[in-house]
Parts: C-alpha cells; structure tokens; sequence
C-alpha cells in the first residue's frame, strides 16, 4: 500500500509539473491537509461520544444485558470454546461494540479473544487434543472469529453517518437501514460459511 499511494501522489506531482500545473497541485495538498484535519477533530468528537455513551451503557449494565442475549449465538458459532474460557467474553464484547458501530471499541476486545484463543490452541497442542492445530496454523475459532468480525453486523453505522455529516449530506443518518440490510447479509453469508467450512474439516 505505500507503494501504491506513494506512487500515486509522485505521478500527480510529476503530471502537475509536466502539465504546468504545479500550482493547482500545491493548492491540493494544502486543502486536502486542511480537510483532514478537519475529518480527524470531528471523529475525535465522535469516537469521545459514543465510547462515552458506551460506558455508560455498561456502568448501567446494558451492554452486560445485550451480552447476555447474544451469548447463544455466540455458543453456536464457538461450540468447542470451554463455557468458563475468558475467550467467550472477549468475543461478546467484540461483537456488541461491532453491532452498535463502535469499532474503535472493538478492536481491543478483538485483540484480547485472539490472545485467548491462541492460548487455548496452546492448551490443547500440550494436552494432544484432536482438534489442535500445528504451531503457527490459526484455529477453526481463530478463523471463524475473524470472519465473523470482518462481516460485522452494525444496528447504527457511527463513522459513517459521521463522514456523511462532514461533507455535507441533507440526511447523515439515511445510511442505517440500507446499513443494517447489508451488514446482516454479510453475517448471514460468513456464518453460513463458517459453519460449513467447520463440518469440511470434521469429515
């Protein structure tokens, strides 16, 4: 990706130069840093608000609740997760930040079940569990994990009813259904996967 980008901005300065428009080239770059100045005050707003919002849902046990209705859905897609394993909670919260659209709340959830699982894959590799994988091989959960967080079903689409905000749209908040729709399609399709690609290696 540096490569890319680093190619792309050396080819616009090369054109600008060559086409004798340096000056529309300066003026871009010295509106594009503006503008994402601009975008990063405003998503630090936003991230302040909604990460605030989200502990006070938890202080007030509303996500422990959402978390709790999740829980099944979550023995289903992790069948072979011991029920008392921290993993099971790290992965509960991944998803009902990714569900309420607080991605940035998410990844360290995120992190922390995959330390989890790969520790539980290192349990089982010293026990000789069947299941095992070799050393440096992700584990069926591992993967299923990742799938299922890179699907990521989202209720409120907070970055993008942000960025909509930033430039202008007449109605930010329009994209949540269209978002919700989309993002359910995606889980559907990554658990329908998951749950096949889990019984292929079983057989």
């Amino acid at each position: 990706m540096n490569y890319i980008w680093g190619g792309m901005i050396l080819a616009g300065v090369v054109w600008g130069t060559l086409t004798g428009n340096v000056s529309a080239v300066s003026d871009a770059v010295l509106d594009s840093a503006r503008e994402a100045v601009t975008l990063c005050i405003t998503m630090l707003g936003v991230m302040g608000l909604w990460m605030g919002l989200m502990e006070i849902a938890s202080e007030a046990g509303l996500v422990q609740a959402v978390s709790r209705k999740i829980r099944p859905f979550i023995r289903f897609l992790f069948p072979n997760i011991p029920k008392e394993h921290p993993a099971n909670e790290h992965i509960t919260m991944n998803c009902v930040a990714n569900i309420l659209g607080l991605g940035w709340a998410a990844t360290p959830a995120g992190l922390k079940a995959m330390e989890a699982l790969a520790q539980l894959e290192e349990e089982r590799r010293q026990k000789g569990c069947g299941r095992a994988m070799s050393a440096g091989v992700a584990s069926n959960e591992m993967c299923t994990f990742l799938i299922l967080n890179i699907s990521s079903l989202q209720l409120i689409p907070v970055n993008v009813i942000a960025y909509r905000a930033q430039y202008g749209s007449v109605n930010p908040a329009a994209i949540v259904g269209p978002g919700i729709v989309a993002t359910a399609a995606s889980t559907a399709a990554a658990v329908l996967f998951c749950k096949w690609m889990d019984r292929k290696s079983l057989s």
